[in-house]
């Protein structure tokens, strides 16, 4: 007999989805792309609008009709349901708790957000029967690598941190929501992002705020930990690729062959900038940092067709462009953040 055929659900033209975490940094990017792309689109956003999102990230597009913006929590199933009225086609869920250095102060949240969040919107998703739900994940879940190798979709999870440990139970939940229940899921696993509207406490609007402000920049242990960069269009174009046309249950890692050790791309930074690289403080390094990151994301490009539009030069060169240029957005978030190292 032959194995039957994947499953890929259609969207409809006129489709509605629910974007949870739309007012973050790569949320409210997605939003914007998903309705500049998909002309039939409508968007319902879903953020609690913590420290780390801000409305003003999607004050271009206010006043839109497609557009819907709901405040409430992922864990609250009241808030949930009542985002679900009028029919939801889809479920994109970015939000997340997802800075390590917090889950280290505090995991509990992590754990109420990035898993019973997850939870909760399962299932509203099985209620409403949902073309798709579409988790968000991280290369984090994967845990650390040594010198040489990539992770793959086979990699067994090994989380170090509690963020990455909760995002691996939300990761669990969904594909286990799939097989027990049917519910269409599919999961992304990205490496780290940049580009416009980052809080300012991750690693390069830190960075580049602070030598803006020729203060130090501090860099933990001694610069070594290796990430693999993408811009955020670039992982959200592979977002709405999977949205798309990606069969039911497929997990899919996205990557942007670009491996960088912090204290190289701090130093690009300065280099760009034309600071001194005097202003480099290194300090302690955070507990379990895991050393390399690196994603093999040969699946995506094979299965669907994606590839990274952007080197990691323009990208960053652009990247460092927008936050010169747009001080009004980034600073008055300064504040909000009691970290001072990433």
């Amino acid at each position: 007999m032959e194995p039957a055929a994947p499953h890929v659900p259609q969207l409809p033209a006129q489709a509605r989805l629910l974007i949870t975490g739309g007012s973050g940094f790569i949320g409210s990017n997605f939003v914007r792309r998903a309705l500049s792309q998909h002309p039939g689109w409508q968007v319902v956003n879903l953020d609690l609008l913590t420290y780390a999102a801000s409305p003003q990230s999607l004050a271009d597009i206010e006043g839109e009709p497609r557009y819907t913006f709901v405040r409430g929590d992922i864990a609250d199933a009241a808030v949930v349901e009542a985002a679900f009225a009028g029919g939801i086609d889809a479920v994109v869920n970015f939000a997340a708790e997802s800075h390590v250095d917090r889950s280290i102060l505090e995991p509990g949240v992590f754990v109420r957000t990035n898993v019973l969040g997850t939870q909760v919107l399962l299932d509203a998703a099985r209620r409403h029967g949902v073309r798709r739900f579409l988790q968000i994940s991280t290369d984090e879940v994967y845990g650390s690598l040594g010198p040489t190798g990539l992770f793959t979709e086979e990699t067994p999870l090994d989380p170090s941190s509690p963020y990455s440990s909760s995002k691996a139970g939300g990761d669990l939940l969904v594909m286990a929501y799939g097989r027990t229940y049917g519910l269409p899921v599919n999961i992304t696993r990205c490496s780290n992002n940049y580009g416009p509207y980052q809080f300012p406490e991750k690693l390069i609007p830190l960075m580049i705020s602070r030598a803006l402000a020729d203060q130090p920049l501090p860099v933990y242990g001694d610069g070594g930990n290796i990430r693999d960069w993408i811009h955020v269009h670039d992982h959200n174009d592979a977002v709405l690729a999977v949205l798309e046309r990606a069969p039911v249950g497929r997990v899919y890692n996205i990557g942007g062959n670009a491996e960088r050790t912090n204290l190289n791309l701090v130093r690009a930074l300065l280099g760009l900038l034309k600071k001194p690289e005097s202003l480099i403080s290194f300090v302690t390094d955070r507990p379990g940092h895991d050393r390399r990151y690196a994603i093999d994301a040969s699946r995506i490009s094979a299965e669907l067709g994606w590839v990274p539009r952007r080197s990691f030069e323009e990208g960053l060169a652009e990247t460092l462009d927008w936050y010169v240029s747009h001080p009004d957005w980034w600073r008055p978030l300064l504040g909000r953040s009691a970290l001072t190292v990433r």
